[in-house]
């Protein structure tokens, strides 16, 4: 974390949010003393991000501020049930729910999908949500430049405009996985009357949706602000304005979130959760996340070529540490290239641990007696990556193994992973719809668009396609649990660990509710005492 002075940053903060401080609650009545403007605090919420975004295209969003502001001005098809775990919300990613579709039907054959839309679902600007509106936005997304791929996972073939509220889409082939995508929010429905009036361009910087908020102001420099839609098909929201204010550094976001200057923070370090949750006026949620981070191995380049090579490094990682010492334990071990909390996982064939003996065995086993040297390239902007790369090469010189850390600029490293030529690199990874298929399927089956790493195991390949027919669960997770021990037996990555997704909040929001994607859906929050 850079260390740095802000004191003049700070006090303009202060001026600007102080009207935002605490309020009573919006369910009493206010106080006649009171200034009138004291009861709207309540219905004011302020987010701390750290982006300002790029884009408000639902096919096109990326980022998780960008995606964001999609599902606060949009709604899909259908959307995931919620559960309640340790007392917090949670997303149930593997229960679909109505939105914009009241209700649907498959075919015998599961490949045919037809769905009946709600009857009182309008746009903002007063159009109905119709079947053409649907097929419109399976177009938009279908031709998109980055959302394209989704559409093509997702296995459409065609779709069919019944009437006005009903469609069909065909699949090429059954997909298990299907209705998990519809409720991504690429699959957002857009106003196909508006887009066809101001053009494709337009979505770029407006909203165009059924959604909840509609988006007064967005300044990827500063903030953005949404207002609630008072006509929202599903009933107005509880807030009437959310503020998300963009601030860079972590440390400007922890200290307005300490100061109560704003309402909810993400991306809070984890060194400052300890003493985030010794405030009596903030509630800190650190929930297991799908975001993993790993070490992974070229497979087609030397000394990685040798799968006992691989191993050995699997021996030296300090796993413990990075955990305790990088994370602060808001992260837990990853034991499998599947993330713990996605359906299927298995950890059966993890036999990794700290062991610099057994790790010295395998490289001598390799013919590395003597010892080895690698690049590893290292993409800024994350502390803890360049933390766990700095333990892993001093463990690793306990070996004979010299790593060489060679660190480039964000976009610069992107690139060079998307050119599949790098010998070593660290890198995360969030899978949205929580399912092996997805995740295996992007990162290590061999025709994966996100295999950087070049990884190819016939067999694994075979599991891979042979469980994306399967249509029984049970069936399909035996079939992921054998590819899962493939894939550690052969250690292309080394695993490191799955981050808690964390979140501190004033007391006195309500509605917070985990998603496995991290975006927040403002819709269900409220303030009050």
């Amino acid at each position: 974390m850079k260390k740095h002075q802000w004191l003049a940053g700070l006090a303009a903060s202060a001026l600007l949010l102080t009207a935002l401080g605490c309020s009573p609650n919006a369910n009493q009545k206010p106080d006649a003393s009171a200034a009138p403007e004291q009861s709207k605090k309540d219905k004011i919420i302020t987010i701390a991000y750290s982006e300002g975004g790029t884009t408000m295209d639902p096919a096109e969003a990326s980022d998780l501020t960008s995606d964001t502001l999609v599902v606060a001005a949009y709604d899909q098809l259908v959307t995931y049930g919620v559960k309640t775990v340790d007392g917090g919300q949670v997303a149930k990613t593997d229960e679909i729910k109505p939105m914009l579709a009241k209700s649907w039907t498959v075919s015998d054959d599961k490949l045919t999908y037809t769905f009946q839309l709600q009857e009182n679902a309008k746009f903002q600007s007063g159009n109905p949500v119709t079947a053409d509106s649907v097929a419109f936005s399976l177009d938009h997304l279908k031709n998109s430049k980055a959302g394209s791929f989704l559409y093509q996972l997702s296995g459409i073939k065609a779709y069919t405009v019944k009437d006005a509220q009903t469609i069909s889409i065909q699949l090429e082939k059954e997909n298990h996985m299907f209705l998990q995508m519809l409720a991504l929010y690429n699959f957002s429905i857009l106003d196909d009357k508006v887009v066809k009036e101001k053009g494709n361009d337009f979505l770029a910087k407006n909203a165009a949706g059924s959604g909840p908020f509609t988006i007064e102001k967005w300044d990827p420099a500063s903030e953005a602000v949404m207002t609630a839609n008072k006509n929202y098909w599903q009933g107005a929201p509880q807030v009437d304005k959310v503020t998300m204010k963009f601030l860079k550094e972590a440390s400007n976001r922890v200290m307005l979130l300490g100061k109560g200057d704003v309402d909810l923070a993400i991306e809070i370090p984890p060194k400052d959760v300890a003493d985030l949750k010794n405030n009596a006026n903030l509630t800190v949620k650190s929930d297991a996340s799908n975001r993993i981070l790993y070490f992974a191995l070229n497979t087609t380049k030397k000394p990685f070529d040798n799968v006992k090579v691989r191993q050995a490094l699997a021996y030296a990682v300090p796993y413990d540490q990075l955990v305790h010492d990088v994370m602060y334990d808001q992260a837990k071990p990853l034991k499998s290239a599947v993330p713990s909390n996605t359906p299927g996982y298995s950890d059966s064939g993890f036999i990794y641990k700290h062991d610099l003996d057994k790790a010295k065995q395998l490289l001598k086993e390799a013919g590395y007696e003597n010892g080895l040297s690698f690049d590893l390239t290292l993409g800024s902007g994350f502390q803890d990556w360049e933390d766990d790369a700095v333990l892993m090469q001093a463990e690793f010189a306990k070996i004979g193994v010299t790593m060489n850390i060679q660190k480039v600029a964000r976009a610069q490293f992107l690139q060079m992973q998307r050119e599949r030529n790098l010998t070593a690199y660290i890198s995360k990874w969030t899978s949205f719809v929580n399912d092996p298929s997805y995740h295996l399927g992007f990162l290590l089956y061999g025709k994966g668009t996100s295999n950087y790493g070049n990884y190819k195991n016939a067999k694994v390949d075979e599991l891979w396609e042979k469980a994306n027919n399967e249509a029984d669960q049970a069936k399909r997770n035996e079939l992921y649990k054998q590819a899962q021990e493939l894939i550690t037996a052969d250690a292309p990555w080394l695993y490191l660990y799955e981050y808690n997704r964390i979140v501190g909040m004033n007391k006195n929001l309500k509605g917070y509710v985990y998603y496995p994607d991290e975006i927040l859906r403002f819709y269900p929050m409220s303030k009050g005492q």
